[in-house]
């Protein structure tokens, strides 16, 4: 299954700009994944709360935001969100203060080749499971 991993520039959120919206051609067949790594105050930020949503789609298809992240340059002015994971179309929204705050990540590209894809993924998920199972807990010696 062929793919490919592009560096998502990021986004930076303010005052003025409050919200960025990452979204696909509809025509695209392949799957996309947005992976969100970091999300930082940059030069300029002021000493207030900056609050992050990720505004998408659940699957009732009913608009949902959830608050990712709560930046404040004198206690936390970073998050590692450690890859994050979405399914585009997403919008970054600046629900609090006025940054700037900045965005990045990357995003991949699932490329369908044909309708053995499918069937390949679940192979790799049965073989993921054998791959994760535990060794049984031995009792401690006396």
């Amino acid at each position: 299954m062929p793919f490919s991993d592009l560096l998502f520039p990021g986004c930076e959120l303010t005052a003025s700009s409050k919200s960025y919206t990452f979204q696909v051609d509809e025509e695209d067949d392949s799957d996309h994944i947005l992976a969100l790594s970091v999300v930082c105050l940059t030069d300029g930020a002021k000493d207030e709360c900056n609050v992050v949503e990720v505004v998408g789609r659940n699957h009732e298809n009913q608009e949902i935001a959830v608050p990712v992240a709560n930046l404040k340059l004198s206690c936390q002015p970073l998050l590692s969100l450690d890859n994050f994971k979405l399914q585009p179309p997403v919008t970054f929204r600046l629900a609090a203060g006025s940054g700037p705050v900045h965005l990045a990540g990357w995003h991949r590209i699932v490329h369908r080749e044909d309708a053995s894809f499918e069937e390949d993924d679940d192979l790799s998920e049965e073989e993921e499971e054998e791959e994760t199972e535990l060794a049984p807990i031995m009792p401690a010696k006396k």
